[in-house]
Order: C-alpha cells, then sequence, then structure tokens
C-alpha cells in the first residue's frame, strides 16, 4: 500500500518511511523481532519481569528520544524505535498475562480501548489520524503512543488466538493473514486509507508475533525450535538488508529511480 506524500509545515520533513511495501515487510519483520526478542530478554537474562521491563522502557526512551530530536526521518533511527516498540509492547502484555495474570480476554479488550483512547484525543487536538505528515512534537507524541498501543494490542490478540483459543500458531497466523489480505482489497475497493492504515498496522503485530513464536518455541509448543536468538538474529539481519536497500534507492540519481506510485 503506497501512500502519496505532503508538504510538511514550517519546512519540517515528515519524519517517518514512505508507506511502501518495503514499510509493511520492515513492521512485520520487527513485530517478529519484538516477540522474539522479548522471550529471549524474559528467559536468558534472569532479571525480574518487572526489571526486564523497566530496563528495556529505558532503552526504548533513549531512543525515542534521540527519534524525537532529529528534524527528519532517519531509517535505522525510526526502526529502532519500531523494535523497542515492539520488544516493550510484547513485555507489557506478558507482564500483564504472567506477573498480574491478568486473562488475554481481559487485556485484549482492554488494550483495544486504550488505543482507541488515544485515536479520540489526537482525532480532536489534530482532526485526522494522518499519517503523511508526521513532523510536529505533539504530532510526533500522538504517533508513537498509538504505536505503542497497537504493539500491547497485537501482542495480546496475537496470544488470545494461539494460546487461549488454542488454535495454534500456524492457524492463528492464517486468521490474521487472511485479515490482512481482505484490508487490502478494502482499500483497492476504496477504503479511507487513513482507517486501512491502522488496521494493518494492528493485525501486522499478531500476524509477525505468531510467525515468531513458529518459528522459535519446541515442538512440543507446535514451533520449529530454532530458539529466541536464532530467529531474532535472523530477523534483524533481514530488517538492516532492507534498511540499507532502501538507504541506497535514496541515494541514487533521480533518473535511475522507479516512479513513485500513489
Amino acid at each position: 500500500m503506497n501512500m502519496p506524500t505532503t508538504q510538511a509545515p514550517h519546512g519540517h520533513a515528515n519524519k517517518i518511511p514512505a508507506i511502501t511495501l518495503t514499510f509493511w515487510l520492515i513492521k512485520v519483520l520487527s513485530t517478529t523481532v519484538g516477540e522474539t526478542g522479548a522471550d529471549f530478554f524474559a528467559g536468558q537474562t534472569g532479571w525480574a519481569p518487572g526489571w526486564t521491563l523497566a530496563a528495556l522502557a529505558g532503552v526504548l526512551a533513549l531512543a525515542l528520544s534521540a527519534q524525537l530530536r532529529t528534524r527528519r526521518c532517519i531509517d535505522g533511527l525510526y526502526w529502532t524505535v519500531v523494535v523497542m516498540v515492539s520488544v516493550v509492547g510484547t513485555q507489557i502484555t506478558d507482564w500483564l498475562t504472567d506477573t498480574w495474570e491478568v486473562p488475554l480476554t481481559v487485556s485484549t479488550p482492554f488494550l483495544a480501548v486504550l488505543l482507541g483512547a488515544v485515536f479520540l484525543i489526537w482525532h480532536r487536538v489534530e482532526g485526522s489520524l494522518s499519517v503523511r505528515v508526521i513532523a510536529t512534537p505533539r504530532r510526533e507524541v500522538l504517533y508513537w503512543s498509538a504505536i505503542l498501543c497497537t504493539f500491547a494490542l497485537g501482542t495480546a490478540a496475537g496470544d488470545l488466538f494461539s494460546e487461549a483459543l488454542g488454535l495454534g500458531f500456524g492457524w492463528s497466523a492464517a486468521v490474521f493473514a487472511s485479515l490482512l489480505a481482505l484490508t487490502f482489497a478494502a482499500w483497492r475497493a476504496g477504503a479511507s486509507s487513513v482507517a486501512v492504515f491502522w488496521t494493518a498496522y494492528v493485525l501486522t503485530r499478531p500476524l509477525g508475533a505468531t510467525l515468531g513464536d513458529l518459528l522459535m518455541q519446541d515442538h512440543a509448543h507446535g514451533g520449529l525450535n530454532m530458539g529466541p536468538l536464532w530467529t531474532s538474529g535472523l530477523f534483524l539481519t533481514a530488517i538492516v538488508a532492507l534498511i540499507v536497500g532502501t538507504s541506497l534507492r535514496h541515494l541514487a540519481p533521480p533518473s535511475s529511480r522507479s516512479a513513485p506510485t500513489a
């Protein structure tokens, strides 16, 4: 899904990447790293869940602070923040489920309401939920607040389908992939690009999470037993390759670039 860009206010550049196929590929890969990375930190560091969440939140705060201080989109920095949001969002959901024993049937609708509240505030103060121009500090804060909620909600929804409802990782991934296909069809049929973007952003989270679980978990739990370290490394390598490829295309002379698609 390619979305046209518009001129940012006051000469500021839009601070998120163009919404292209590459954007969505990196998004899915990032969500998978969030799932596997969170499991790695939870299982390998030996820290208590609360301390693990606090430490990762601190890293996220540093990355997000750097992102907010820039005046243009730096792909590597942007996707670093997305990966950390994915890890922290997963940790938040796991902390609610494992430490506080909040049922997924409760946390999933709660996080959906929380995301709805962020969207309501955003629309009240900005008049739109469009991401075509994320250039002002207020709009950025609202954007990243919504992103964090989508990751936490997507984690809970993915776990709800694969674990609480007993569908398993493969069938859950198929369900969310099908819903994404319907979302894409709705976009092609003329549905609101803003609604389609946020629907896809939520759905790609549980899709990436269930794919990560499918690769990472052992055979007894229906996975391929790759483990969190190898799975995270594989997907991080793919993310870096896509970011580098995108950056090289940006550096190419204008005549050698393909024409943009609206």
